[in-house]
């Protein structure tokens, strides 16, 4: 599995592929937005392209991602679904999801953006079957693979990462307050709407930390993109996608 990355023998390659195991998904889906940011600073005014041609990206980046995520998925035994179980965890990551979905459509001042954002609107497709089906891919990958690949990156490696570098050796759900404010400050500089992930990256830790579980953070991300994306299909705000 992987024989693609040249892992060592040992210790070392052990570290290393425990490394890159929880790293890849997140950077392969990063280095499509770099792709697509690039294309689109290349084609500039030209007109070549139409918006519609960019929103083929998405389908194909979630599919390598996603792809990643199932070679590499028995690596990931902290990722225990039994946690789920837990109903009083449960209701707290259904309750949290919920709350960051609201934060998510009133925190939009100016002063808390970066940047303008692109959205994705099925709308550029003039055929009604292609419109359907970026619908679906849009779906699954933001709430099926984008909860499970962030909360592998930021939950189960960059916070344990940032408090010790052999990072499995750090319990899941340690505090500390550095780890904490690295991951909230970056998760929330990944998007957008940066206060808001801030916010949300600030939740989904406390999550973590009062359940020690990836898991649970998974089904709150799930239910905070999965309220998003229903919520921009009846409104179709698309600047939210």
């Amino acid at each position: 599995m992987l024989s693609f990355i040249n892992f060592n023998d040992g210790l070392g390659g052990i570290l290393q592929k425990n490394l890159w195991t929880r790293v890849l998904p997140f950077a392969l889906y990063m280095a499509f937005i770099g792709i697509e940011d690039g294309l689109r600073y290349l084609v500039g005014q030209s007109g070549d392209f139409s918006e519609a041609s960019f929103l083929y990206l998405y389908p194909v980046k979630v599919g390598l991602v996603a792809a990643v995520l199932v070679v590499c998925w028995r690596h990931y035994r902290e990722v225990r679904f039994s946690d789920l179980l837990q109903w009083r965890h449960t209701v707290l990551s259904i309750a949290i999801g919920g709350g960051i979905f609201w934060l998510w459509i009133h925190m939009t001042w100016d002063f808390a953006t970066l940047g303008e954002s692109q959205g994705f609107n099925p709308n550029f497709f003039a055929e009604e079957g292609m419109r359907e089906m970026m619908v679906i891919a849009r779906l699954f990958g933001a709430v099926l693979v984008v909860p499970v690949m962030e909360e592998i990156f930021w939950r189960s490696f960059l916070i344990r990462y940032a408090i010790d570098g052999n990072f499995m050796q750090v319990a899941i759900g340690r505090f500390s307050v550095f780890s904490f404010l690295v991951t909230t400050v970056l998760f929330g500089l990944e998007h957008h709407l940066f206060l808001a992930g801030m916010a949300a990256g600030a939740l989904f830790n406390f999550l973590l930390y009062r359940t020690r579980s990836i898991a649970q953070c998974i089904l709150s991300h799930f239910v905070a993109n999965l309220a998003l994306g229903l919520y921009v299909l009846r409104t179709e705000q698309w600047q939210f996608w």
